[in-house]
């Protein structure tokens, strides 16, 4: 696959289309065929800790890179413009440390979400104390 064109849909199919970056805004996800045509699923969380999907003359870039290094391909590339960039296979030593950085990042969101959440609550009780309605 070279060319990858954008397909916006409320759930992804179950049968995928090569060339096909199937992407549901409210789900958070997107979901394309390997492409190396090796015709395995790749998953995208989308969002602030996961990948970021942007277009330009319905042309898809996503970032950051798509490392299939879980799969036997070991496939890892950009897709910019709706044209795959190739990179260099990732070993299994940078899949390991890509998932923890993937993890980690997620954490960190979410930590610091919890946090925000947990100052606005007090404050919205303090407040609320102060009208005698807490």
């Amino acid at each position: 696959m070279s060319d990858v064109r954008l397909a916006r849909v409320h759930y992804v199919p179950a049968a995928l289309e090569s060339g096909v970056l199937y992407v549901s805004d409210e789900y958070k996800v997107a979901m394309h065929l390997c492409a190396c045509g090796c015709g395995s699923k790749v998953p995208i969380s989308l969002g602030p800790a996961g990948w970021k999907i942007t277009e330009r003359n319905d042309k898809p870039t996503v970032r950051p890179s798509i490392g299939s290094g879980q799969l036997p391909c070991n496939s890892h590339y950009f897709i910019t413009d709706g044209r795959v960039d190739w990179l260099r296979p990732m070993s299994a030593a940078q899949t390991v440390a890509a998932l923890k950085s993937d993890h980690d990042r997620r954490e960190d969101y979410y930590r610091d979400m919890n946090r925000k959440s947990l100052w606005w609550n007090r404050a919205w009780r303090r407040l609320l104390g102060w009208f005698g309605r807490g």
